[in-house]
């Protein structure tokens, strides 16, 4: 016993000596521009702005960048800032943009040529002089296709050169280079956002995550309605992700100021979705924009702040003392700051996020970032490029088409009793493969408003129509136009059984947006059947998120502008939940006021009968402790 208490004493030292900064579980990181790395051979400059963002936010580690644009930073430049920064107990550590012009469409190095692969490896060497670890930033990736290249393709494809050709620039002309000036060197590869297309421009996450020695993971997500369209909850499913590739190798979060003029809001929620994800450190993109993204009340305070919002912009605003000297908030630096102190509160209690496993093999495109709407429909996310196989169901979107042995895959998962959830989009892909499993069709569209019991939506929306063989498999929820009292109706859920087990289909609208238009019982029916390997699940209507922790505490988040009040239903050895803020308990709902028996008819139970009600602010969290 005594052996066990001194092991897990250490256990507990080795852990808070890893995170012994200025935050209980996690590291707060500035990363700089080449740009301004070069600013700061003014000792002036440097000292005015290092104090503009010190004095705002609690910084443990900056990277200082070598190379951008064809910038190479002096090491005499390099050398200064670093004992700048060291001199104020800050880590210091390197960064690489291989850029040529970022301002002409992000334009990259052409790995084949000679003249370029020299420069590439002369900046990995120059970096590691200085440096015991740099990160690559968004760009080691290739666009190029100059005649060069194409002549080295020959008759691969983009993807399969590119890979193939990344993979070797990474391991010659970066890491053994590097490794070679500094043999304590650590060169990390950072991820941008946009991982379904990965492939198509030679980062590949089969090799990448294993050759170097950690990633960084973009986590901004900035105005959906940008060119990206990237969902809100990428900022937490894309750490999970890239987790799952390597584990333990995940090095952080990484958040511009994009998306602020939505308002401050929005920015603080992507640090805090990062942070969900349980990331060990946030990259804080960038020096100047820390310095010169200024706060503008008129801009940046939404119209639902005093409410009692999770971010609240009017304490944010008051006056703050973090270097000994009092300040008012100035810049963008402060809601970071604010942030993190408030999000230091909760996050070290948080286990090992899980959630619904759904597998996206390696390279793969199909249904593109469709994990990211879902989780935004309350189905907490968990992607592998590997097919789990120790859940009760798990999730295939479009993706797993490119995996040829599937079939086996979903057939190995049914006869032990399990589940498939596939999507309208897969059985689109490769009806022929599985009619193996239930001869389904969905190659014809249909627009619907009405999905019966499930509810009614305001517009049309578009879906395919999905087939199937009477009394070989089971609607178990519809739409038409109208449904009621129509003539013509299409499965929204339909099951096939197999087996011991049941595949199946969820229909997603060809606009992945309009989830947010199904009725809530529509979405709540997709949250039973994929919930079964989960204690909890929610009823709610879209864009309201769930988190879930293996110690029993779960976050629901709504990403609405208007207050809503959700019930979260747990299995029944849950009994009461507490609010890990306020420490106020939440006790469970009477029976009468479940509603289980709306879907008591069509799906076999899942025992998540206990129902507790739960209110939330706009773009605001809450955090829960079962009991």
């Amino acid at each position: 016993m005594k052996r066990i208490l001194c092991a897990l004493s250490l256990l507990l030292l080795v852990s808070a000596a890893a995170f012994s900064g200025n935050y209980k579980s996690f590291k707060v990181s500035v990363y700089t521009r080449a740009y301004e790395v070069e600013k700061m051979k003014d000792l002036h400059w440097l000292d005015s702005t290092w104090n503009i963002i010190s004095s705002q936010v609690k910084v443990d580690k900056i990277y200082l960048e070598t190379h951008r644009d064809l910038l190479i930073v002096p090491s005499e430049t390099l050398e200064q800032a670093k004992k700048f920064f060291q001199g104020k107990g800050v880590e210091v550590g390197g960064g690489i943009t291989y850029t040529i012009n970022e301002a002409n469409s992000f334009e990259t190095f052409c790995y084949s040529d000679p003249e370029h692969r020299k420069i590439v490896q002369e900046i990995a060497e120059h970096t590691a002089k200085h440096f015991d670890d740099f990160i690559l930033d968004d760009f080691f990736f290739t666009s190029c296709k100059s005649d060069i290249e194409i002549k080295a393709k020959g008759t691969k494809s983009w993807t399969q050169y590119r890979n193939e050709l990344m993979t070797e620039a990474g391991q010659n002309l970066v890491i053994k280079p590097a490794k070679k000036i500094n043999p304590k060197v650590k060169v990390i590869i950072k991820y941008p956002n946009w991982y379904d297309h990965f492939q198509g421009l030679g980062f590949d996450l089969k090799n990448g995550p294993q050759i170097f020695d950690g990633v960084w993971t973009g986590t901004e997500t900035r105005d959906p309605s940008s060119a990206q369209h990237l969902q809100n909850y990428l900022g937490y499913n894309i750490i999970r992700y890239f987790e799952n590739l390597r584990p333990g190798h995940n090095m952080g979060g990484w958040v511009d100021s994009g998306g602020s003029g939505m308002g401050m809001d929005r920015y603080a929620e992507q640090l805090w979705l990062t942070f969900f994800a349980k990331a060990p450190e946030m990259a804080l993109f960038a020096y100047n924009q820390l310095i010169g993204v200024s706060l503008r009340p008129e801009q940046h305070r939404t119209s639902w702040q005093g409410q009692g919002t999770s971010f609240d912009y009017d304490e944010m605003m008051k006056p703050v003392n973090l270097n000994g000297q009092t300040v008012t908030p100035t810049t963008l630096a402060r809601v970071a700051g604010y942030t993190f102190e408030s999000i230091d509160k909760f996050i070290y209690k948080l286990g090992k996020p899980i959630g619904i496993k759904t597998y996206k093999p390696y390279h793969s495109l199909g249904d593109d970032f469709l994990q990211n709407y879902l989780g935004m429909i309350g189905l907490p996310m968990d992607e592998y490029s590997e097919f789990p196989t120790d859940q009760k169901v798990v999730l295939l979107t479009e993706q797993a088409k490119n995996d040829p042995d599937i079939i086996n895959k979903i057939k190995g998962q049914l006869t032990k009793g399990n589940d498939i959830v596939i999507t309208s989009g897969l059985l689109s892909a490769i009806p022929e493969k599985l009619a193996a499993i239930s001869e389904l069709r969905a190659d014809k569209f249909a627009l619907v408003n009405d999905f019966g019991f499930a509810g009614k939506t305001d517009k049309d929306i578009l879906i395919r129509q999905v087939l199937y063989q009477t009394n070989d498999a089971w609607e178990t929820i519809s739409a038409g136009r109208p449904l009621t009292g129509g003539t013509s109706g299409y499965p929204v859920v339909l099951r096939a059984p197999y087996s011991k087990g049941n595949m199946y289909v969820i229909t997603i609208p060809e606009d992945f947006g309009n989830l947010y238009e199904y009725p809530a019982n529509v979405l709540n029916a997709f949250r039973q059947i994929l919930s079964k390997d989960l204690e909890i699940r929610i009823d709610a209507p879209a864009k309201v998120g769930l988190f879930v922790y293996d110690n029993g505490m779960f976050i629901v988040e709504s990403f609405l502008d208007e207050p809503v009040t959700i019930n979260v239903n747990a299995i029944d050895n849950i009994t009461r939940i507490t609010d890990v803020l306020t420490g106020l308990p939440v006790d469970k709902q009477p029976e009468t006021t479940t509603g289980a028996g709306m879907f008591g008819r069509r799906f076999r139970p899942d025992n998540k009968n206990n129902v507790f009600r739960v209110t939330l602010m706009p773009h605001s969290y809450k955090v829960f402790q079962k009991n």
